[in-house]
């Protein structure tokens, strides 16, 4: 657990299935198409470091580990939960 080997397990305070009608709603004004995709989308996610776990930087929301977190820091694609 606490590993993700896309890069940094994020935070992100909110998850959702991309297919549900708010976020498909979201996901539209930012361009983005995931017709295709059946996992979590999460949203205003930052990074946990491994160094910050314990010490203040804890997640508090909804720890994932996500397939492509360049979508500007607020929405991150095909997110699964982590335990941390």
């Amino acid at each position: 657990s606490g590993k993700c080997s896309t890069g940094p397990i994020q935070c992100c305070q909110q998850t959702q299935k991309a297919d549900d009608p708010a976020m498909s709603a979201i996901l539209a004004l930012l361009g983005i198409d995931v017709q295709d995709i059946d996992a979590l989308v999460g949203l205003d996610c930052n990074p946990i470091t491994v160094i910050g776990v314990g010490t203040g930087n804890e997640c508090n929301a909804q720890a994932v580990c996500c397939d492509n977190n360049n979508v500007g820091g607020l929405v991150s694609l095909g997110c699964v939960p982590v335990t941390v």
